[in-house]
């Protein structure tokens, strides 16, 4: 089946906000075994709204519409999809009941405008909106089936995940079930990793398998067809196998895992504490890993050191140390991972320094960065890397670099 996703909003197309959504159920429609062929963008303009129906119906066998389902006059969707079908709009009870409990839990008033978020297209599947007012809604008509969701992302996401995904599934069949894995690597480019897995991609069919870079990692996404659960994910395996024998040293986590997250999760294993000393990451590091929940059992604290007098005066680095070698070195690095991991006791000390830009720093040049990780165990260990990107690209590659060397020791 084809779908295109028909995204509803003057705000859209002035720039004020992106359309995620669309790339979103792209994603998720992937997923489901159906192809978009088409992303189309539509201001709060009924004509336009009604061409843009009409082009899209003649090519495609779903139409997925985002936002326009709200209270005000410039929401139109429901509104316009009703007069192409030539199907009336009727008010769905449990959705107004749920709309009235929201305002009366709330003691605010409910204007009589909220009413029109309770209108559905007259016979439609209706959707539920647990995190807002509007629900979703399905209809198919002269085997066109159009599915109309709210606008926000917080609202779309989980009734897509909720609903749409087993409302599709259900129009697809059993024998079109689509199952991914998803594989998470890092320390390696993307061009590098499709080297090694050159011949596996170069005669994939079914699983299918499709590398993308994001953000320093790399994901390979692996899915299978197949008439159940357990046949697809054996198909699966095995791809995995021969992807882990040939590129595992560089794979940390599968699906949505993360680095900071598999980090974490090692020193909660290990019973190991984990401390911080940042400089050019700015207390980047200290968020990604506070982020996870249950972190507090192994994080003990951090400093940003990011002036040289607060490396001397609060991590204590040697002033020695400083004028000799320089705040981005090796042996800053060294130290500044020891002197916090003593500073609070704990089992591992972290540090990064190192220039994110946008002008080189001691005669040293832009993306240079030192990791230095003081561990009970072993000796401290240093890495040293050169990064490429924007300040924050460098910023955020860097945590990521820490985050990710500190699982490869554990």
């Amino acid at each position: 089946m084809r779908a295109e996703i028909i995204a509803v909003g003057s705000e859209l197309l002035l720039g004020q906000i992106v359309n995620t959504n669309a790339q979103f159920i792209s994603q998720q429609l992937a997923l489901c075994g159906i192809d978009v062929f088409f992303h189309t963008v539509v201001g709060d303009n009924q004509s336009r709204l009604l061409q843009a129906i009409s082009v899209a119906k003649n090519r495609a066998d779903i139409l997925i519409f985002t936002g326009g389902l709200g209270p005000t006059k410039d929401d139109i969707t429901k509104e316009t999809v009703s007069l192409y079908l030539q199907i009336p709009l009727e008010i769905d009870k449990p959705s107004l009941t749920s709309i009235v409990n929201y305002f009366e839990k709330r003691g605010i008033p409910m204007t009589e405008n909220n009413q029109k978020q309770a209108l559905i297209l007259k016979n439609a599947k209706v959707f539920p909106n647990e995190h807002g007012l509007a629900p979703g809604m399905a209809l198919e008509k002269d085997g066109t089936h159009f599915i109309l969701l709210p606008g926000p992302p917080s609202e779309m996401k989980p009734m897509f995940i909720n609903y749409i995904i087993p409302h599709l599934n259900h129009l697809l069949g059993e024998s079109n079930l689509i199952c991914s894995k998803v594989l998470r690597f890092f320390g390696i480019g993307e061009s590098a990793l499709e080297e090694k897995l050159q011949h596996l991609l170069n005669n994939q069919s079914n699983p299918t398998i499709a590398p993308l870079a994001n953000e320093g990692e790399v994901t390979i996404r692996i899915t299978a067809k197949a008439s159940n659960e357990i046949k697809a994910f054996e198909m699966i395996n095995r791809i995995e196998d021969e992807i882990r024998l040939i590129a595992g040293e560089f794979i940390y986590g599968v699906n949505n895992e993360t680095l900071h997250q598999v980090a974490i999760e090692r020193l909660s294993q290990k019973k190991l504490t984990l401390s911080l000393a940042e400089s050019c990451t700015g207390g980047l590091l200290g968020h990604l890993v506070t982020s996870v929940p249950g972190a507090s059992s192994v994080f003990l604290g951090g400093i940003q050191s990011y002036s040289d007098q607060s490396k001397v005066s609060i991590l204590g680095l040697s002033p020695s140390v400083l004028k000799l070698h320089g705040a981005v070195s090796e042996e800053s690095a060294k130290e500044m991972a020891e002197n916090t991991r003593s500073i609070f006791n704990s089992d591992i000390g972290i540090s990064i320094t190192g220039i994110a830009g946008p002008a080189p720093v001691e005669g040293k040049e832009v993306g240079l960065i030192y990791i230095g990780i003081a561990n009970n165990d072993t000796d401290t260990q240093v890495y040293r890397i050169k990064l490429a990107g924007t300040r924050n690209q460098i910023k955020q590659r860097a945590a990521k670099y820490a985050l990710f060397y500190l699982w490869k020791q554990l």
